[in-house]
């Protein structure tokens, strides 16, 4: 603007020239030459620039129209980016002929006024393509003249493929929708509020946002439309409203100076608390410099934010420090404006229209054809056909920039194509990146340098601060402050009043309403971490054959009904069912009735498989282990092979009854059998109160066989027990149906012959309550069928679902809600830990620690013993023999007797005591009447130190009590 008006100023100076040339003096003929020389230069300098003319009278000008909001900062950014690619171009082309002249004009953020330049260059100046215009009218223009309209446009309703000259230089808002998606999934938020402009650039984007929310199972609850008109007294009031809603994740598609206003309304409402979540779209995003840093910093913490993502090359650090300078020159008085990605786009797409121009290879510039002249044409009528547009327009539809300053700029089809978005976190007046969304990847929080997401651990966003400078994660939704309270559905005729009572309080006429139901319904209230407020709403169920248990919440009126609803598959068309609470499935209960006949192989039962296998492994790698560690030095443990090899089953299995005899000598020895009789002694413990356990559960067993004999059975009434039944194929006319746990009592023990049932069909959880209560009566036989259970029944709508499941889990983890209920409401005083009648075999899992404690011990005294063998025989291995005959060496020295000649008392006539108290000893065996002929002063016994004695009397025995230790008797004199 600056230039062209002094462009439009120069005949003014050449005017005032003249006058003063006209007068005589001397001094101001002087004065004239010199304003001559300054309107030179001043046109040299200011008008060049802008036309692209130089010396070479020959160049080849393309005359480029240009159309910008000068009054906004965006545009004022976009014209300086588009003078330095002009400038850039020239300076890399200047051998070539091809001048590229910008032609500016303002559209004043009026429409009418930006068609008004458009028809004006395309008739008068005959421009060969047009940056900005963002309208469909402007669009039109081109097609019809042929010149290919360069916008960077991101209403997403104009359409490439619907206008042939039009080339979108800009992501489209639809392409974020999906970005936006992978967040709001990220954090298993079910609902949100879309808060966008009333214009076309507003609701374009929601087709495209909803539908992306859609694929990943998320509601638009409410679409608040601001217009870009409002007072900010409308604007609190909207915000007024949104918060009476339970939605708390809010996603905004406002251009800057309507978002600041909003957010700052959104902070004196009470919206930038802890527990909201608040999404920006890139528009607002990648412009967020343009928004008054006051207004970030009091009302627009924890904000996330969607852009585009802009690699930090070298090459853009420098074009951003003579971008500032260079504005600055053009807009001095202008302070606080940032380059942001529309001037990048800007840049890139004037730098792909000069290589779209090379391409071309002109050498002179076609005229525009001009409309016929004769008739009385309208200035659209005449406005003519570019033949150069259709040149260009085919080279400007596919192609790349290698190094584009935005980033991957490559137009495709007349459409620039996605990059990566970034996510960042509003912090202070600035941004933080917490993470990246590409197509193919979707949300990460690295990326790599080509664009794509790193494949380790890295699907997930940084750490976020939320609004209320809150790191915990907004729930996304919350009881409205309305006052309304969640209506919950309670039945006045319920299968059990264990489960679910209903009362009217005669006084007060309120409702009171009991049963483990709703008791686990208030504690999973109490347990979700925000209020929720309620009130209980009776209501009967229709006594229907066609309707079984709560079969009519088809036409459910309620937030959520408790009670005890079976999850069932007809019902979940209906409603939304949370996790089931309770132990789920249908079993029978019978009564106790003793059985003599016994399972022959009983006895194998208490231990599984795999711990029979472990167990039986273990007794023969201990006897082998012993066996090496005995085998030289003990002559128990020497012998023939076979003697060998039996000795190892022998002792081992023996150490089963603690039958072993054998005498052991060696301290590794005695180390692995005091770890391995520990671990046969846990074992042989619970493998009596196993079979202890299992012969007594052999004398449960049912009457008899239901179906066949043809007993009566019974259920509860109104359940779909009934229909279970059916299926299974039993006779209508033996079935009885009871309404509590006293009739279940009194039907199985008058039995089918005396007007009662031999067995009771139930659902688990009423079952449970009622072995607890008669637990010494009955018991639960046979197959367990499953089914889905009891659960809270949810309107299709409610948000609550996923926060009341999770707090299903973590209650059923614990366990302690279901024992405290049931022993609240069975009244049980006796003991009833047998009352399921079943009891489980013992499993490997229970014993790995013992084994692998008997295993490492063994191992570890297996790795010594041979350690002190290999050294005790090194210079075997020192020879130059091969290793053949080393190892042959060292199994031969293993198998002989080792020599403890060495070792024996080097006193005079030890050897004679020895032998003469083996003497003894073997007389006091065969005549015990030796002994007390002895002297007593001349006698002297004690256990011997191993000095003189031969290896089979050494150590000590592992019998049992019962078994006689040998003593060494010696003879002093």
């Amino acid at each position: 603007m600056v230039y062209l008006h002094k462009q439009n100023s120069l005949p003014n100076r050449r005017l005032l020239t003249t006058r003063v040339f006209q007068m005589k003096n001397p001094r101001r003929h002087f004065l004239i030459l010199f304003i001559q020389l300054v309107s030179i230069i001043s046109f040299c300098h200011y008008v060049m620039p802008i036309r692209g003319e130089n010396n070479n009278t020959s160049a080849v000008k393309v005359d480029l129209g240009i159309i910008l909001d000068m009054e906004t900062d965006v545009g004022k950014v976009m014209h300086t980016c588009i003078l330095l690619a002009i400038e850039d171009y020239h300076a890399a082309a200047s051998h070539t002929a091809t001048r590229i002249v910008p032609h500016l004009r303002d559209s004043e953020k009026d429409d009418v006024e930006a068609a008004s330049a458009a028809i004006y260059l395309l008739k008068d100046v005959q421009v060969q393509a047009i940056f900005g215009p963002q309208t469909d009218f402007m669009i039109d223009l081109g097609n019809r003249a042929k010149v290919p309209i360069i916008s960077p446009a991101t209403n997403p309703l104009l359409s490439v493929k619907e206008n042939p000259f039009f080339i979108r230089v800009a992501l489209p808002s639809s392409s974020q929708t999906k970005a936006i998606a992978a967040i709001v999934k990220n954090y298993g938020w079910r609902q949100v509020v879309i808060i966008h402009e009333d214009s076309s650039y507003g609701t374009g984007i929601v087709p495209h946002l909803t539908d992306a929310l859609l694929e990943n199972n998320t509601l638009v609850s409410y679409r608040s439309v601001i217009s870009p008109s409002a007072n900010d007294d409308k604007i609190l009031k909207e915000l007024y409203n949104l918060n009476t809603k339970q939605t708390r994740v809010f996603i905004v598609h406002l251009q800057p100076y309507l978002a600041s206003r909003l957010f700052l309304k959104a902070k004196e409402a009470g919206m930038m608390s802890s527990g909201y979540a608040w999404i920006i779209t890139d528009v607002l995003t990648s412009l967020l410099d343009s928004v008054d840093p006051s207004v970030i910093e009091s009302s627009m913490q924890g904000v996330l934010g969607i852009k585009p993502y802009v690699p930090s090359t070298t090459e853009l650090k420098n074009f951003t420090k003579r971008w500032r300078k260079r504005f600055r020159q053009v807009y001095p008085d202008i302070d606080g404006v940032e380059l942001n990605v529309f001037g990048l786009w800007a840049y890139d797409s004037i730098t792909s229209l000069a290589e779209a121009v090379a391409k071309v290879g002109i050498t002179a510039i076609p005229k525009f054809k001009r409309a016929d002249t004769r008739k009385n044409l309208t200035d659209i009528d005449a406005l003519g056909t570019s033949e150069l547009g259709s040149l260009l327009i085919h080279s400007m539809q596919n192609i790349t920039l290698k190094a584009g300053l935005s980033g991957d700029f490559r137009i495709a089809d007349g459409e620039l194509q996605p990059s990566p978005y970034q996510i960042v976190n509003i912090i202070g007046t600035g941004q933080r990146s917490v993470g990246f969304w590409t197509e193919k990847d979707s949300i990460s929080y690295k990326l790599k340098m080509n664009g794509k997401t790193a494949k380790s651990d890295n699907k997930q966003l940084g750490a976020i601060i939320w609004p209320g400078e809150s790191t915990i994660v907004p729930k996304g939704w919350d009881i409205s402050t309305s006052g309304k309270r969640l209506r919950v559905g309670v039945s006045v005729n319920g299968k059990l009043d264990e489960f679910i009572k209903v009362e009217r309080d005669s006084k007060t006429q309120a409702i009171v309403a009991t049963g483990l139901c709703l008791d686990f319904f208030k504690e999973i209230i109490e347990s979700l971490p925000y209020a929720v407020s309620y009130v209980f709403i009776p209501f009967t169920i229709p006594d229907s054959r066609t309707s079984p248990d709560y079969d009519h919440l088809d036409n459910m009126e309620y937030d959520v009904v408790v009670g005890d609803v079976t999850i069932l598959a007809g019902q979940s068309k209906y409603v939304n069912f949370a996790l089931p609470f309770p132990e789920s499935g249908i079993s029978t209960v019978v009564p106790v009735k003793d059985d003599e006949r016994k399972n022959i192989w009983i006895f194998l039962k208490p231990l599984k498989s795999e711990l029979w296998i472990t167990t039986g492994a273990f007794f023969v790698f201990i006897g082998f282990v012993v066996w090496v560690l005995e085998h030289r030095v003990n002559k128990e443990f020497r012998g023939p092979k076979h003697k060998q090899v039996g000795m190892i089953f022998w002792f081992s299995f023996s150490t089963l009854v603690f039958a072993h005899r054998e005498r052991v000598t060696s301290n590794l020895t005695r180390f692995v059998l005091i770890v391995w009789v520990f671990v046969v002694l846990v074992l042989t413990s619970s493998y009596t109160a196993s079979l202890s356990s299992m012969l007594t559960v052999q004398q449960l067993q049912p009457a008899n066989d239901l179906i066949n004999n043809g007993g009566y059975v019974g259920y509860l009434k109104g359940s779909f027990v009934e229909y279970f039944l059916m299926r299974m194929q039993f006779d209508r006319s033996k079935l009885r149906s009871y309404s509590t746990l006293e009739e279940y009592n009194d039907a199985l023990s008058r039995g089918s012959k005396n007007g009662g049932v031999s067995a009771i069909i139930d659902e688990l959880p009423n079952l449970t309550l009622f072995l607890n209560k008669y637990c010494r009566k009955y018991i639960m036989v046979g197959q367990i069928y499953k089914t889905d259970g009891f659960g809270l029944a949810f309107s299709e709508a409610s948000p609550l679902v996923p926060d009341v499941s999770r707090a299903v889990l973590k209650m059923k983890e614990g366990g302690e809600f279901a024992k405290r209920g049931i022993q609240k409401y069975s009244s049980n005083e006796t003991d009833c830990s047998q009352s399921n009648g079943t009891s489980d075999s013992l499993t490997l899992d229970s014993f790995r620690g013992l084994f692998l404690i008997a295993g490492v011990s063994a191992g570890t005294a297996l790795l010594i013993f041979f350690l002190i063998f290999l050294y005790q025989n090194r210079e075997i291995l020192a020879t130059d023999d091969s290793i053949r005959k080393k190892l042959s060496a060292i199994a031969k020295v293993f198998d002989e007797e080792k020599d403890i000649s060495n070792s024996k008392s080097g006193k005079p006539g030890g050897n004679e005591e020895s032998q003469t108290a083996t003497v003894l000893l073997a007389a006091s065996e065969t005549s015990p009447e030796i002994l007390p002929n002895l002297p007593s002063q001349s006698l002297e016994i004690r256990i011997s130190d191993g000095q003189g004695e031969p290896p089979a009397h050494e150590g000590f025995s592992t019998t049992e009590p019962a078994t006689l230790v040998h003593e060494t008797i010696t003879e002093t004199f």
